[in-house]
């Protein structure tokens, strides 16, 4: 802006300094004109008065141009006289011999002084750069007395003055540029000055006053629709970051715009540079999601990384039915894909369970409904029919029990409950089916109480020593440890039995689950205590740990905080 306030000023400056010193030369040279016409007209009316007087022969007195001294005659020292009679022809001049001169009749500034008593005409010589100014007067006689004048016209004396006239202009230019530079500061500076951060408050020119309003009122609009922005922002990033569902947004090129930490903690990554959401995860189930929702079609699939599912959910984002991005949402499902293989595994274990037993009653009971069984063999099948009944019974139990645990429905109340007390009652239980296997029981620590329902840490514990005593060896024992660390309360199950594989130990608190089924069927169960020691643990909030090696025995740990 200072350039071009420079530049307009400096060809403002210079274009009226050439209109000025052309108006007054123009002012000048129709002065001097009318100048040297009035002195001219003087000239002759003198002249024609000394004629009038002393007649043709007063043109005898004049000498050549060089030696006129007399003050009557200075006038006409560079002007030409001649006098033409009445029929044009001339009868003196003062410059040329008249006898040589041609017939002045139709001599322009001759025939109005015939007609009107006096005329005026102006030549210019072929290069334009001279005019001579005629003058003519009718005597009384009828002759006329004319008067001519050389005159530099305009080209000249502009030619004449070309090197004052260039000087001038140099010396106005460089003043035009200082001034120029000066003023065009002086004009920017308020303006580079305004402190637009507060608009209405800066002391500049009025002509500026309505535009700093507006600024002002633009400025307030943008902070407004930037606070409204940034919360905005702000409460998409507080929802988006509080879900538990990994959320990525991308453009029509898979660009990833933005995510939220659910979506790197799924699917255990780290922010990445790229901005292609192709990078940002490479299994296939994820890009044929990317590349059918980009499609424009709704697309689901699920993907298993880690040991780990998630579900894949994209919704493409249109405008003007054109496809120009995608929501894409990250849902792990792994427990209820659990859940689904365990519920699956459930039944499919329940039915053998049942199936089992149930067998075993029909093919008795039909043996017995023909008649053809003998009065002893009917009390061996009434035996193996009621044997396997609580089998049954025992089974539903726990089924019960399990399902109870899992929809939290256990309606007795939470009580303090004295841990190690509830060793001893649950030693003094077993001890007979310790004693047929020579099993001792070790009841280590002291009182350690709990806040619990006493019924399930009943079944825990009862369940944590029965399996010590069905998979332990012949005169084996069993430890029960009390004790506290702070807080609190630990109750340890330690055996010398068989042991467990390190490939069964992480399912062996699943439900049904059998290392050896072949020796599970021998020492009995539903194959539901450790799942449901489990379920009792998380109803308590409690941890769970196990240590096991094959013929060293194993050693289950539970964790329970005292409040």
């Amino acid at each position: 802006m200072n350039k071009k306030i420079f530049r307009s000023s400096l060809l403002t400056v210079f274009l009226v300094l050439i209109a000025a010193i052309a108006l007054i030369m123009g002012i000048l040279f129709q002065f001097f004109e009318k100048q040297i016409q009035t002195e001219l007209t003087n000239e002759a009316r003198f002249l024609a008065q000394a004629v009038e007087n002393e007649g043709i022969g007063y043109f005898d007195g004049f000498e050549s141009k060089s030696n006129k001294v007399t003050l009557s005659n200075k006038a006409a020292l560079n002007d030409r006289i001649t006098l033409v009679d009445k029929d044009g022809t001339v009868l003196y001049d003062s410059e040329a011999d008249a006898a040589t001169l041609d017939n002045h009749a139709e001599r322009e500034e001759i025939r109005a002084a015939m007609e009107n008593g006096e005329g005026i005409s102006i030549r210019y010589s072929k290069t334009l750069t001279e005019k001579t100014v005629n003058y003519a007067q009718r005597l009384s006689d009828g002759t006329v007395l004319r008067v001519s004048t050389e005159q530099y016209t305009v080209i000249t004396i502009l030619m004449g003055m070309l090197q004052p006239v260039l000087f001038i202009m140099l010396v106005a230019l460089i003043l035009t540029l200082v001034l120029s530079s000066r003023v065009s500061k002086a004009i920017i500076e308020p303006i580079n000055r305004l402190d637009l951060d507060v608009p209405e408050n800066n002391d500049t020119y009025e002509e500026l006053t309505p535009l700093l309003r507006k600024i002002a009122d633009q400025k307030r609009t943008i902070e407004e629709q930037l606070t409204d922005a940034h919360k905005k922002q702000k409460e998409f990033n507080l929802i988006t970051e509080n879900m538990s569902e990994g959320f990525l947004v991308i453009d029509q090129d898979a660009n990833l715009l933005t995510y939220n930490s659910s979506a790197l903690m799924l699917l255990n990554m780290k922010p990445s540079t790229d901005r292609s959401v192709l990078l940002f995860c490479r299994a296939k189930e994820f890009r044929d999601v990317i590349s059918d929702v980009l499609s424009g079609k709704r697309a689901e699939n699920i993907m298993v990384r880690d040991e780990r599912s998630y579900s894949l959910i994209a919704n493409p984002v249109f405008e003007n039915e054109i496809v120009i991005g995608a929501v894409v949402v990250i849902l792990d499902i792994t427990e209820r894909e659990k859940r689904d293989t365990l519920r699956r595994e459930f039944t499919a274990n329940v039915s053998h369970e049942l199936k089992t037993p149930l067998t075993s009653i029909s093919g008795f009971a039909e043996l017995m409904k023909e008649g053809d069984v003998s009065e002893e063999n009917v009390i061996d099948f009434s035996g193996s029919i009621y044997d396997e009944a609580q089998r049954l019974i025992t089974l539903v139990n726990d089924i019960i029990k399990i399902s109870e645990l899992d929809e939290q429905s256990i309606s007795f109340e939470n009580e303090i409950v004295d841990v190690y007390e509830l060793s001893e009652e649950v030693i003094s239980r077993l001890e007979n089916e310790a004693g047929k296997k020579n099993i001792t029981f070790h009841l280590i620590g002291g009182r350690a109480e709990i806040m619990g329902v006493r019924k399930i840490l009943d079944e825990m514990l009862y369940n944590l020593c029965d399996n010590a005593i069905k998979y332990n060896k012949e005169g084996g024992t069993v430890d029960i440890v009390v004790n506290q660390t702070g807080e609190r309360v630990n109750v340890i199950v330690r055996d010398t039995g068989i042991g467990i594989p390190p490939a069964h130990q992480s399912r062996v608190f699943e439900r049904f689950y059998r290392v050896d089924k072949s020796h599970s069927k021998k020492v009995g169960g539903t194959g539901l205590g450790l799942a449901i020691v489990k379920h009792g643990a998380m109803y308590h909030h409690a941890k769970i740990s196990m240590e096991s090696a094959v013929d060293a025995g194993t050693t289950i740990t539970l964790t329970f905080s005292k409040k």
